[in-house]
């Protein structure tokens, strides 16, 4: 008997995830990159990025029906190199390149009034069921969510991917706006880099790059820029970032 989860992570090509529903259609979808604190492997480096491991020890505890597996400029190199090893590994791993640039939903999630933590929770949850983006929108377009927040000195920015702890995303006031990797998936374009490196300039924005991941170099160099701040974590925040957070929110 095997397990009834298709397992993915990333923003697999939308119409292989429409593949997959028809040819599994009650089988849990579970997005491989979130930290659900489940054995831990050793078949990565010590250093290496949490969300990738993430991955591989999920993976190993659940064991997936099918994997979708992004390789692409959509994902990342190291999500290309955790398929070939997961596929050398014996599970069923079907590879995903969705680099099409053109938006496919208006961008209005990002720039609500709903909670930060929330707006990331929707945004990555509609990866895998889109009428969650599409209710949502509807919500904040009736003003559930106050409508879309105004930029002014108060409404700071967050720039990233989803962190491994979530729970940073708390610090942040709801008139937040989201930029990165997470605004290219609300409007459907995981690899639009030009949308990936857009903020708007006199939004104070805390840039978050996962330790150890490739999208550091964007992070760093755009909170240079926009005279931001950079972070990076390697698993859980500690108690100095979340002070650098505060301070940088009150402050600015």
């Amino acid at each position: 008997m095997t397990n009834k989860i298709i397992g993915f992570w990333g923003y697999p090509k939308p119409s292989l995830i429409e593949e997959t529903k028809q040819k599994y259609p009650d089988y849990k979808w579970v997005d491989l990159d979130i930290d659900f604190d489940y054995p831990k492997t050793n078949i990565l480096p010590d250093a290496y990025c949490k969300i990738i491991r993430n991955i591989i020890d999920n993976t190993f505890y659940l064991k997936p029906e099918v994997i979708l597996a992004p390789i692409g400029k959509d994902k990342c190199d190291s999500g290309w190199f955790a398929s070939k090893v997961l596929t050398d590994l014996g599970f069923n791993v079907i590879q995903s390149i969705y680099e099409d640039l053109t938006p496919k939903r208006e961008i209005i999630i990002c720039d609500s009034n709903m909670p930060l933590y929330d707006k990331v929770q929707t945004i990555t949850a509609g990866i895998a069921d889109a009428s969650i983006w599409e209710k949502t929108a509807e919500k904040i377009k009736s003003g559930e969510f106050s409508g879309t927040s105004s930029i002014t000195s108060f409404t700071p920015g967050f720039w990233g991917v989803p962190p491994n702890d979530l729970e940073i995303l708390k610090l942040f006031p709801d008139s937040t706006k989201v930029y990165g990797w997470i605004r290219c998936v609300e409007a459907g374009t995981p690899a639009d880099l030009d949308l990936e490196m857009y903020v708007d300039e006199n939004v104070p924005t805390v840039f978050y790059s996962q330790a150890f991941c490739s999208k550091a170099q964007l992070a760093k160099y755009l909170a240079d820029k926009y005279n931001g701040l950079y972070i990076d974590i390697d698993d859980y925040a500690s108690g100095s970032i979340k002070a650098k957070i505060e301070a940088f929110l009150r402050l600015r």
